[in-house]
C-alpha cells in the first residue's frame, strides 16, 4: 500500500496541444488540452490524465448517469470573464472513443463552464484529501487527484452537482 507521502509525489502535467505564440502575445486566453470534458446541467467537469488512465471510460460512465459529452480526447478551453469555458474541436463533436469497441456517437453538449477538474494521472489521494486547485488560464479551479476507480463516476457526479463539504 502506498503512503500518502509516496502518492503525492506522482503528478501528471496536462498536455497543452495548442497554444500559439501569436495568441499568447496578443493576450488571448485560450488553449487546447489533451483532456475529456462532460456537462451536468450547466456545470462542467474537466478530466485530465495520460493516455490509458480512464478519461473516456469515466466520461462514458458519467454519460450513463445523465451527463452530456462536451469533448473527448481534446478539449478547447477559453476564459470568459471569471470562468473557464470548455468546448469541443469541431472534428470531434459528438464522438467518444470506447477502447475495444470503437468511436461512438454521442449527443454533444454546448460549451460549458468548468466547475471541477479531476486528474487521473496524479496518483492516489488520501481518504479525506486537502482541497486543491489547478490554475487554468489564470483561474483557480477545484482539483481532485485520484486514479480511476469503479465508484469515481458517482462521487464526481455528486461533487459537480452538489459540492464538497469537507
Amino acid at each position: 500500500m502506498l503512503s500518502q507521502t509516496a502518492c503525492s509525489a506522482i503528478r501528471f502535467q496536462p498536455v497543452v496541444i495548442h497554444f500559439s505564440p501569436a495568441s499568447k502575445a496578443r493576450g488571448d486566453s485560450q488553449m487546447q488540452l489533451h483532456a475529456t470534458s462532460i456537462s451536468f446541467e450547466d456545470a462542467g467537469l474537466l478530466i485530465l490524465g495520460p493516455s490509458g488512465t480512464g478519461k473516456s471510460t469515466l466520461a462514458l460512465q458519467l454519460m450513463a448517469a445523465g451527463a452530456l459529452l462536451v469533448a473527448d480526447d481534446r478539449t478547447d478551453l477559453h476564459r470568459e470573464g471569471p470562468a473557464i469555458m470548455a468546448s469541443c474541436p469541431p472534428p470531434l463533436l459528438g464522438r467518444i472513443e470506447a477502447r475495444g469497441i470503437g468511436i461512438l456517437a454521442a449527443d454533444p453538449a454546448r460549451p460549458v463552464r468548468i466547475v471541477q477538474v479531476v486528474d487521473l494521472g496524479a496518483g492516489c489521494a488520501g481518504r479525506l484529501p486537502q482541497s486543491q486547485s489547478l490554475d487554468v488560464l489564470g483561474i483557480a479551479l477545484p482539483l481532485v487527484t485520484t486514479p480511476y476507480r469503479p465508484h469515481l463516476y458517482a462521487a464526481l457526479r455528486q461533487l459537480v452537482l452538489n459540492g464538497r463539504i469537507a
